[in-house]
């Protein structure tokens, strides 16, 4: 079956993606034998998981928000690095990387996310506005990878790796100022990076929507009424993607 796998092409246009693929390259060729990306891909699990709670822990000793940040540092090389050693070694599983990669990436999320809420640095209401967002953009982001064989990973030059180093230096401002005041109110300092992210999240989707929506219309014009298939045809298993060559290139999303 993987034979036969139509791999995506990652798209990555972060401000930090050159650097940072030289930079997993570089560890892939040094990472012990013993270790494999699985153990990575538990390590970045594991870490959101504990990210979220130094974030609870920090409502009582505000420099829990410092493990936090380590955790997102380990994050990012399990994260990262379990796909680039996959490939470095000739070990890919682009089924099994790509799924259960993206469904801790977005249970990840989910729960970091609440650990925010639980520190006091965010209020329920916009982290749940929050998640929204981002996975109305994860479910198009998925999708177009699925109909388009194109992995896009970044907006506005902003990817994931992007979106750590900001919420890591959110963490060492919240140290010294967890509220902020605007309007002659207090907000939790990270409601108001809510108000800026949920606004470009859904411009996100929406572009990208109505961009790839456009490109399988394209792609794929609606048939005249000639061209139906007789009566009892089954449709074919593939009808809704549209055609790549078959000497086209791929390189794995996991």
């Amino acid at each position: 079956m993987t034979a036969t796998f139509l791999s995506a092409t990652r798209v990555m246009n972060g401000l930090t993606a050159r650097v940072e693929k030289q930079l997993l390259l570089w560890l892939a060729h040094r990472v012990p034998r013993g270790i494999h990306s699985d153990h990575l891909t538990t390590l970045a699990a594991v870490s959101m998981v504990a990210a979220a709670g130094a974030y609870a822990w920090s409502t009582d000793w505000a420099p829990a928000l410092h493990i936090v940040n380590l955790c997102l540092l380990l994050n990012w090389v399990g994260d990262s690095l379990d796909g680039t050693l996959a490939r470095v070694r000739q070990q890919q599983r682009p089924r099994f990387g790509f799924y259960v990669d993206h469904v801790i990436d977005c249970a990840g999320i989910a729960v970091m996310v609440l650990g925010m809420a639980a520190s006091g640095l965010m209020s329920l209401t916009m982290a749940l506005a929050f998640l929204v967002a981002y996975f109305l953009v994860s479910i198009e982001v998925y999708l177009a990878t699925y109909c388009l064989a194109t992995f896009k990973m970044s907006f506005l030059g902003l990817g994931p790796t992007e979106l750590r180093l900001l919420v890591a230096a959110g963490n060492l401002v919240a140290l010294r100022f967890p509220t902020a005041m605007i309007a002659g109110q207090t907000w939790p300092l990270f409601d108001i990076g809510v108000i800026v992210a949920v606004p470009l999240l859904l411009s996100a989707f929406l572009i990208g929507a109505v961009r790839n929506g456009r490109a399988l219309f394209v792609a794929e014009p609606r048939p005249s009424a000639q061209s139906f298939p007789h009566e009892g045809s089954p449709p074919s298993s593939d009808a809704r993607r549209p055609h790549v060559p078959s000497g086209t290139r791929h390189e794995s999303p996991a």
